[in-house]
């Protein structure tokens, strides 16, 4: 009697771990909740079991991509074009050009990355600037690399016609934000099965508000860039064929700012002058990057807005006139700001005049240039050549658009590139912010392989 009754109660203790087990391995992730002083806030706890996003297992590759090979490059490629792997990326892509969101709006884009990242066990932190995120993958100590990519989109009728045109009106994915939170979920699947040969810990930054000109630098108040050595980003390019690679060492992207004067007089002299006064600062203004400016360090001064009225036979009491101003180095945009303003105000003075300047500093309308670093550049290039070969890297040229993504790259080591999009037989030919601008979709898996690669050999590298 006392062995039968041994042999239930052995019985029933099997039972209960069997059960728990089971429900312990079918479950894809649970929530924990830490202490309000917990500074990462909410986490949530990756499974060790499988990523049950796609189906893969998480540990993927061999302890001998400790030491860079071709082989390791191969494995990547493997990963990122296993043909569920690609629909997959489609999808995601295809469902946020659907619903476009506007700067600081993207809270629907958010909730489908946190989603995907659910999936795939990895840990993050939301929010940051309001609808931001900030995962990891790896070992979860330094060192820290990050990966960024932006969100939103912007206030445009797309006017291209296909399946999964904006179903918002207005509201328009036309300068491919929505592929480049594609291509760094994507390098997320990578590196998630990929977590065991990490040798530090890799940071997946999703940014809104990139349009606005403030998504990058809330993005850092709100510790985006803590413990971080380096990070990198992409930009699709229409000018380079797709899945081509392009950057350069040094200013890629000139910094960018914008100026709005409001000339006025107090007498009944210069008020009669405000057109003539108006007028002759806007010709002085286009002398000073022609007679100022060194041939070789390209600059732009632009008077894009001038508005004295509408009456025909009345002087206006105001002038209101803008513009823009462009330079690839911090010394000659800010040369060109000092100059601007002082242009404006002494010659309008000259008329018995008075202009007041602004510059929308307080409203972020500042970019700094996009400077890549060299040794980060250096890196990017040599992965790219190993994992894509000689054919998929060329030396981008400078470009008189700006980005936010400067910003990171003023406070730590940076590489910022462009994944070619370019494929006249779909079309794909639009510049960004056009409303027929589209992508070739086949780029995506590339961005992603290249991010997952830049990342993994970046701490690899950094314990060689």
């Amino acid at each position: 009697m006392d062995n039968l009754r041994k042999l239930n109660l052995l019985s029933v203790s099997l039972t209960i771990i069997f059960v728990s087990l089971t429900i312990a391995t079918n479950l894809p992730f649970f929530e924990v909740k830490y202490p309000n002083n917990n500074p990462f806030g909410m986490l949530l706890r990756p499974t060790p079991i499988k990523n049950q996003s796609l189906g893969l297992p998480a540990h993927v590759g061999s302890d001998e991509c400790r030491v860079w090979t071709k082989a390791c490059s191969d494995e990547i490629l493997r990963l990122t074009y296993q043909p569920d792997n690609v629909a997959w990326l489609k999808r995601v892509r295809r469902t946020i050009h659907e619903n476009p969101e506007l700067a600081f709006e993207e809270y629907e884009t958010s909730r489908l990355i946190r989603s995907e990242l659910d999936r795939m066990g990895i840990m993050y932190r939301y929010p940051l600037a309001k609808t931001g995120i900030r995962a990891w993958i790896g070992s979860g100590g330094p060192p820290f690399v990050a990966v960024r990519a932006d969100m939103d989109a912007l206030p445009i009728q797309e006017a291209v016609e296909w399946e999964h045109i904006s179903k918002v009106a207005g509201k328009m994915h036309a300068c491919g934000h929505d592929a480049h939170v594609t291509m760094l979920l994507g390098a997320a699947h990578i590196l998630k099965a990929r977590e065991h040969l990490l040798k530090g810990t890799v940071v997946l930054l999703f940014q809104p508000a990139e349009e606005a000109g403030n998504g990058a630098k809330n993005m850092i108040e709100d510790g985006a860039l803590d413990d971080v050595e380096a990070i990198f980003a992409v930009h699709v390019s229409h000018i380079h064929p797709t899945g081509v690679i392009g950057s350069r060492s040094g200013p890629l992207l000139a910094g960018c700012g914008i100026f709005r004067a409001v000339i006025t007089s107090e007498d009944s002299r210069g008020a009669a002058n405000l057109l003539l006064a108006a007028s002759s600062a806007v010709i002085s203004l286009q002398g000073i990057v022609s007679r100022e400016a060194s041939p070789l360090d390209s600059q732009v001064v632009s008077v894009t807005s001038f508005d004295g009225g509408h009456s025909l036979d009345v002087a206006p009491d105001t002038v209101v006139l803008g513009g823009t101003f462009r330079a690839f180095s911090n010394s000659s945009f800010y040369y060109l700001k000092k100059r601007i303003q002082e242009v404006l105000m002494d010659q309008v003075g000259v008329f018995g005049c008075q202009a007041t300047v602004n510059f929308f500093e307080k409203q972020n309308a500042i970019y700094p240039p996009t400077t890549n670093n060299d040794a980060t550049y250096n890196h990017l290039k040599k992965v790219t050549i190993d994992l894509l070969g000689d054919s998929h890297f060329t030396l981008a040229p400078q470009m008189m658009g700006a980005e936010d993504f400067a910003f990171y790259s003023e406070i730590i080591p940076a590489a910022f590139y462009f994944i070619g999009i370019r494929n006249e037989e779909l079309g794909s030919v639009h510049i960004a912010h056009s409303p027929h601008f589209m992508i070739d979709e086949d780029s995506l898996p590339v961005g992603a392989a290249v991010h997952a690669a830049v990342a993994e050999r970046y701490l690899n590298d950094k314990h060689s």
